[in-house]
């Protein structure tokens, strides 16, 4: 596989758990006083940054970068 077809089934997988039915009638409290389901999603938004992170240094278009500030020669289809 790809790393970018990797990162998309990552991805869809963070798309699935972002519905965390199971932490919605649950009353327990984390470190005594946090709710479960609250503390649910402030993992979930450090794993979901660090994912976004991986995701630009592994796909970010950066000769569509390069194109765009000019730095490829004409050869490669790009204007000078």
């Amino acid at each position: 596989m790809t790393r970018k077809r990797i990162l998309l089934l990552i991805f869809l997988l963070l798309i699935i758990l972002h519905q965390d039915f199971w932490n919605w009638d649950n009353p327990q409290l984390v470190f005594g006083f946090m709710p479960i389901g609250l503390f649910y999603h402030a993992c979930y938004s450090l794993v979901a940054a660090g994912f976004w992170t991986l995701v630009m240094k592994i796909a970010w278009p950066t000769q569509l970068e390069e194109w765009a500030e000019g730095k490829t020669n004409s050869a490669e289809g790009g204007t000078q």
